[in-house]
């Protein structure tokens, strides 16, 4: 199991619940990444918690501006030595897209770009609310081939259209949040799957966050170990 890819959502701004999450999802069954937000990077002692953390992560920043500034954000973030992955929003276009890529190759080889699609928080409902015209499995589609095309290393989509865009993007990287053990509560998110589902429809990885980190976490660590069995 140990290639599967797993990533704990740390969606805190307590350090001390940080370093919680860390040490109670490391097991020897699973390799758990955990993946930082918003909300804990902008938090006062946040970033430099990352400047000296021991161990890979993911800076899920979701970078959506126009190249110039979305090069500096990378530049500025060139210290995190153990940010193996980060985030860029889709929507920001190609020419953004291209640049973040042009810019990490120079600052930071072995980190992965991941380019976010349609967020699992929406659905086509919310989509046509914003403006668009296509449905989600299309857009998806479409912000994916956009992603291809300049040459990011993977997509985050739901779990719900990993399916589709594994058919026509065979080598791509595919990441999923909206992830929740058999049984979970739903909460915001409107487009879920449970890991074993997720992994049966071909995607690299897969990001969990209340499932694993609420309650007891070594418990529900078990719990998906058990599950993926």
């Amino acid at each position: 199991m140990k290639n599967k890819k797993i990533f704990v959502a740390c969606d805190t701004s307590n350090i001390n619940k940080i370093k919680k999450i860390i040490n109670q999802t490391k097991t020897n069954k699973l390799k758990i990444i955990p993946k930082f937000g918003l909300q804990f990077f902008y938090s006062k002692q946040g970033r430099k918690f990352l400047e000296n953390i021991k161990c890979d992560f993911w800076l899920d920043l979701k970078i959506n501006d126009i190249p110039q500034t979305a090069l500096s954000a990378i530049d500025s973030l060139k210290d995190l030595k153990r940010c193996k992955y980060i985030t860029v929003h889709a929507n920001g276009g190609l020419e953004m897209l291209k640049a973040v890529k042009k810019k990490v190759k120079k600052t930071n080889k072995n980190m992965k770009i991941l380019g976010v699609t349609v967020l699992t928080s929406l659905n086509n409902k919310s989509l046509k609310q914003i403006g668009h015209t296509k449905k989600i499995d299309q857009l998806v589609l479409k912000q994916t081939d956009l992603i291809k095309k300049s040459r990011c290393d993977g997509i985050v989509c739901s779990a719900k259209e990993a399916m589709i865009v594994r058919k026509k993007f065979k080598n791509l990287l595919i990441i999923t949040p909206g992830i929740r053990l058999p049984g979970d509560n739903s909460n915001d998110q409107l487009r879920i799957m449970t890991p074993k589902k997720a992994f049966k429809n071909l995607v690299s990885g897969i990001v969990m966050g209340r499932s694993l980190t609420k309650g007891n976490i070594k418990n529900n660590t078990k719990r998906l170990i058990d599950h993926l069995n």
